[in-house]
């Protein structure tokens, strides 16, 4: 039996309806069949270059075609695709790109400056491959242009993978800076077709078993079509909406412009039929809805009736907005609870059924443990951690936060994403957050840490701390109490942050006190920062 992996899955789909589409990005679509191929060239240029199994390739790129099509040819020459996330500045590239010890990035035009002024400082690349885009800029010296690579190359023969090669996701880590956390590829592969249930799919069990589930599919004209509203350089985008999709056969819709505009997705989901969208909480829900009552209230509302799901993971999607989504169409709302490292658990609602904000069911092999290594009692009033059977192996060089995450408990080993909850009587959970003082702000993870030590930098700046306040959009937004000596004001101290971090991680405000709050020991006082935070901005 051919082994699971997400390359040899992709070309069981393509094998058995290669004229479908696999793509949409604007006006551009791709058959499977071109989508297979073009990957194949992309993949015999990488090998050219003296890529090998489980080299490193960054992907520097905004949501589109381009962006699958390269993830896809990394997988078929056994490399490991990198997420880069496209607001990084300079530093943070330099220590992403490094630290995955990548070898190649394919990234976009507009994008070729940064990559320029930092080229010297990246320690192995071979192969850099520029996509163009409306920015107008060129080739920079030495790159490759996207399309001449495919062009130019022949498509590079298939071959056989085993599932144990290495996939990594790139994620926010306890200092601030992004960690690479490992799977399987089989592993992950094999539980994201899973997935396809939630897609009103058949699961397939075996890369064999999907070649005839497509095919049944796509004779009754059944198959997925997932519009992705949300960055596929995040673990959601790429794993909810492209993976699950296109291991089901389905088509995968982007849209490559930047920023959230809702009634262009609603116009996407509309022109394309699509089945099911990809979200992240309320961030994204509530401009959904907005613009779902604006064109209902102007007598031009859009005609969703395909759209049989949609799935959020990451952030809070509020009972509230979840019902004003099911005033417009009956659908299934998953909402995801999970993180870079496992999944954990689900509510769905719909018109029948409708889940409170914040409750799920654990998935199966999920537990919730507490401080002693015990599992928390149902309705026992105890928190605990969740833990999750994960096919996470760890993190990138980095032993130590892998002990720390992945654990062995009475024989059997659980990954603790760092999340608590308490188990209430009926066995569902109520997610009480990470322990951590991680900012959730529209899917991003921001660590106070890395914001503060940006901020200390500033000469008039004598202490600080950062904190989450509760966001209506964003679910969370960044806010920094700062100590300062001489003039310091709100506007000039965020603009000095921009030039060094990618704008997520900004402060949305500052409150300016004579003195930040610490313990006698020195340590961080979060809750009194917190505190001062909401009474400044009048939220408390």
């Amino acid at each position: 039996m051919t082994e699971w992996h997400f390359a040899n899955a992709f070309e069981a789909v393509t094998d058995a309806i290669g004229d479908r589409t696999a793509l949409i990005c604007g006006n551009v679509r791709r058959t499977w069949s071109e989508f297979d191929d073009r990957a194949a060239r992309l993949a015999a240029t990488l090998t050219e270059h003296g890529l090998q199994p489980n080299s490193k390739v960054g992907i520097y790129l905004h949501n589109s075609n381009e962006y699958l099509e390269a993830h896809h040819g990394i997988f078929k020459m056994r490399g490991v695709p990198i997420n880069v996330n496209y607001r990084y500045r300079e530093e943070e590239l330099v220590y992403l790109l490094n630290n995955a010890d990548a070898e190649a990035v394919f990234f976009q035009a507009a994008y070729a400056d940064q990559i320029d002024a930092i080229r010297s400082d990246l320690t192995n690349i071979r192969c850099f491959i520029q996509l163009d885009d409306d920015s107008g800029a060129p080739l920079i010296d030495g790159a490759i242009g996207f399309e001449d690579a495919i062009n130019t190359a022949s498509p590079m023969p298939r071959i056989e993978r085993p599932a144990s090669d290495l996939y990594m996701l790139y994620t926010g880590g306890t200092t601030g800076m992004p960690k690479g956390v490992m799977y399987s590829s089989g592993a992950h592969a094999a539980g994201l077709a899973a997935f396809a249930g939630s897609l009103g799919q058949p699961v397939s069990t075996s890369v064999e078993e999907i070649s005839d589930n497509v095919s049944t599919m796509a004779a009754a004209e059944a198959l997925p079509v997932g519009l992705v509203c949300c960055p596929l350089m995040h673990g959601t985008g790429m794993w909810v909406g492209a993976f699950a999709t296109h291991l089901a056969g389905g088509t995968v819709i982007t849209v490559n412009s930047l920023g959230l505009d809702a009634d262009q997705l609603w116009s996407e989901a509309q022109l394309h039929r699509a089945t099911a969208l990809t979200i992240v909480g309320d961030a994204f829900a509530r401009p959904l809805l907005n613009a779902l009552d604006a064109a209902h209230d102007r007598g031009e509302p859009y005609d969703i009736s395909s759209v049989q799901v949609m799935i959020s993971s990451g952030v809070m999607w509020s009972q509230e907005v979840k019902e004003g989504l099911l005033g417009h169409n009956e659908m299934n709302l998953i909402d995801a609870m999970g993180s870079t490292e496992g999944g954990m658990g689900s509510s769905v609602s719909n018109r029948e059924s409708k889940v409170s904000t914040a409750k799920f069911q654990l998935n199966a092999n999920v537990k919730v443990i507490d401080d002693d290594d015990h599992e928390v009692t149902p309705g026992s009033g105890n928190i605990g951690m969740i833990a999750t059977q994960s096919a996470m192996l760890g993190y990138y060089k980095d032993p130590e936060k892998t002990a720390k995450t992945v654990r062995e408990i009475g024989g059997v080993r659980y990954v603790f994403p760092g999340d608590y909850a308490q188990v209430e009587s009926d066995g569902s959970i109520t997610l009480l957050g990470r322990g951590s003082m991680c900012i959730n702000t529209a899917g991003e993870k921001v660590f106070p840490e890395e914001v503060e030590e940006v901020i200390k930098r500033h000469d008039e700046v004598m202490d600080t701390l950062v904190v989450g306040v509760p966001d209506d959009r964003f679910g969370e937004r960044v806010v920094a109490v700062v100590s300062h000596q001489g003039e310091l004001d709100e506007p000039a101290l965020i603009m000095f942050c921009r030039e060094r971090i990618a704008g997520y991680k900004l402060p949305k405000n500052v409150v300016l006190v004579d003195r930040v709050q610490r313990a006698p020991n020195g340590k961080a006082d979060y809750k009194w920062a917190k505190a001062t935070a909401l009474a400044a901005l009048g939220l408390s």
